[in-house]
């Protein structure tokens, strides 16, 4: 496919920083929920919306880790390539 033809041209370089700012990026949705979290509750009487925020939250969340498992898996991957890639 013409995406993967892409990614393979990608120096080693460019890939490491693919790696770095995911990692950033990841760091930062689990902070801003950790945020949202703590601010969720505040001023609301309801019940009900207390109870949706903490589901929404729950889901967000873990979409987040259902993300990062897939890419840790995808860079081991990588990882492995490389490893391969140096025995031969």
């Amino acid at each position: 496919s013409h995406i993967m033809s892409d990614y393979v041209r990608m120096t080693d370089t460019e890939r490491d920083q693919i790696d770095q700012d995911a990692q950033v990026f990841m760091r930062t949705c689990a902070d801003a929920i950790h945020q949202l979290r703590t601010e969720a509750h505040k001023g609301v009487q309801s019940a009900q919306v207390k109870e949706h925020r903490t589901a929404v939250l729950d889901f967000i969340e873990d979409y987040l880790k259902r993300v990062c498992k897939l890419y840790s898996e995808q860079r081991a991957i990588r990882v492995k390539q490389v490893i391969d890639k140096k025995r031969l």
